[in-house]
């Protein structure tokens, strides 16, 4: 029951602890209970516990902005979507998968935006970016550079269903660039456009093929995705492939058209085999400059901004004064509890909160919504779930051409907390024990048909996934499991049981705990004395206040991944 303020009558709860039928009285009377009193110890908040002390970075705005940088080194790729023998736009093939020592002419498309090299999340489907969306056309083609370009043997392009498509490299064409054209970007018509105006058909109608500068639609009737926008270049071939009639492996083999909606595919099993690279350059002896170069633009902007907490306590001056069991002093003991509580009521806002501003009230983005809507989105039904599918999840997300995920806390529920112990303490418990012809415990020699139990020498390897410690982090128990793709740090979080959240994982380097610090005035956790009190009242009282204001900061969404 709320009161404000706390009169003394407020001690005086009757209470009947479980299995004591007999009634003892008021719980703050003695009756000779003796001194000892069990409390129940609640398990520190771990995710304010972490960003609070491994990313706390004030600012001195409620509404800031921060920077994210991309480079771009290991994104010189490009999807071959069409190619040509000449430069002329009519005849221009997307369909034809086959490239031979004619097609001198490529279309190149990318699948991430130039402008801040912003890429794929894997499984996001909010804000995901096609082959050939605008603002993808790659622009770091220069003047004799070697390009890789992947090919698969006839019949062997892309095949499967969306998510799980599969494509076969057999070889690959190397291509150089020529030394005096100038590559250009358009749109390349993928099939016929009845409500373009600007394509070589009958009164502008786009045909499949066609190449041209811009989109002209009537009305802002014309269909997207019936148009890649990418780069055409002029290139010669250096090497050819062993196979005769080889196709591109970025072809989907159903449609006769290349690759474009690859959000959900895996890097490493699909897109990689796809995607063409640049693979250096090659000069004739005593070349001349080119006069040539390029530039990437690797940043990008976000925004964040800060929540107000606050938790109020007041207590009349009789009730303060009065001396109780147990513990004598219960203002002192209310207010311990009241900044548990206060941390308590942050810690469900970052995790929880979505960043908004209704009227007045701000509210700070949280680790869940921001990942759920921007992140790595991975599946965990716990029923079949297996640690070869997990590993799979990891080998995505820590992928280093991805972003690679180096300093990330797994924050897991109850039962995915137990599934992890569970699946990790399998091999070492199971497997590792039974070699027959090793060594038991002791060292003697166990027969040929025995198991051995437990040795080095008796174990039939080394688990991949295997529980190899524990320890405390700030005051939270962390266990670590190994993988082949490094250790992970998981922290038990009872806030998730009962969520759709299975596990939440958050890279610590591209998190940040921003309270409001600025012209001397420190808006981060405080205790406010006596904001109402008998001195400057007159009401016989004291009102005491706990203020926080801060907010969050997530960056790089595809560092950070949530199972759900």
């Amino acid at each position: 029951m709320a009161t404000n303020p706390l009169p003394l009558s407020t001690f005086d709860y009757a209470d009947t602890g479980a299995g004591k039928a007999l009634d003892t009285g008021l719980l703050r009377r003695k009756y000779n209970f003796g001194d000892r009193v069990s409390e129940l110890s609640i398990a520190q908040t771990p995710f304010f516990r972490f960003v609070s002390k491994v990313g706390k970075n004030p600012t001195d705005d409620p509404s800031f902005k921060f920077t994210e940088r991309r480079p771009s080194f290991h994104k010189r790729y490009s999807y071959v979507v069409g190619q040509h023998t000449s430069v002329a736009a009519a005849g221009n093939t997307c369909s034809e998968a086959t490239l031979s020592a004619s097609s001198t002419h490529l279309f190149m498309a990318g699948d991430y935006k130039s402008a801040g090299n912003i890429q794929n999340i894997q499984g996001q489907a909010t804000g995901a970016i096609s082959v050939g969306d605008n603002g993808t056309a790659p622009d770091f083609f220069l003047p004799k550079q070697l390009i890789k370009v992947p090919m698969a043997a006839d019949g062997k392009a892309i095949s499967g269903s969306a998510g799980a498509l599969v494509s076969y490299v057999d070889d690959y064409m190397l291509y150089q660039l020529d030394s005096s054209y100038v590559p250009v970007k358009g749109y390349l018509c993928l099939a016929a456009d009845a409500a373009e105006t600007g394509g070589s058909g009958t009164d502008g109608v786009g045909v499949k093929g066609d190449f041209i500068s811009a989109i002209v639609a009537v009305a802002g009737t014309a269909a997207r995705d019936k148009w890649l926008y990418c780069t055409r270049i002029q290139v010669s071939i250096v090497k050819t492939c062993i196979a005769a009639s080889p196709e591109l492996a970025n072809y989907i083999e159903a449609s006769d058209l290349a690759l474009t909606s690859v959000y959900n595919e895996s890097i490493s099993d699909l897109l990689e085999k796809c995607r063409s690279y640049v693979v250096g350059s090659a000069h004739e002896e005593g070349s001349a400059l080119s006069n040539k170069t390029w530039n990437d633009q690797p940043f990008s902007t976000g925004y964040g901004q800060t929540q107000i907490w606050r938790t109020e306590f007041g207590m009349t001056n009789t009730a303060r004064a009065t001396q109780l069991k147990y513990e004598a002093n219960e203002w002192a003991r209310i207010w311990r509890d009241k900044l548990i509580e206060h941390k308590w009521d942050i810690e469900h806002s970052l995790l929880f909160g979505s960043q908004a501003s209704i009227g007045d009230f701000n509210y700070t983005q949280g680790a869940v919504d921001y990942i759920q809507n921007n992140g790595n989105v991975f599946e965990m039904g716990l029923a079949t779930k297996t640690q070869d599918d997990f590993l799979d999840d990891l080998s995505k997300l820590v992928d280093p051409r991805y972003g690679g995920s180096e300093s990330a806390v797994f924050f897991c529920s109850t039962e995915v907390y137990n599934w992890l112990h569970k699946l990790s303490g399998y091999f070492s418990n199971n497997i590792a024990n039974v070699q027959p012809g090793g060594f038991a415990p002791n060292g003697t020699a166990v027969a040929e048909d025995g198991f051995a139990a437990g040795s080095a020498g008796g174990s039939l390897g080394r688990g991949d996934f295997a529980m190899v410690g524990k320890s405390k982090s700030f005051g939270v128990d962390i266990s670590r499991i190994s993988t082949i793709y490094g250790d992970m740090n998981i922290a038990r979080h009872i806030m998730l049981d009962g969520t759709n959240v299975k596990m939440l994982a958050v890279d610590m380097k591209h998190v940040k705990y921003r309270p409001l610090v600025g012209n001397g005035v420190s808006r981060d956790t405080s205790i406010y004395v006596g904001v109402q009190s008998l001195e400057n009242t007159g009401t016989d009282k004291r009102v005491d206040m706990i203020l926080t204001e801060a907010g969050m900061e997530f960056q790089m969404p595809e560092s950070h991944a949530i199972w759900k």
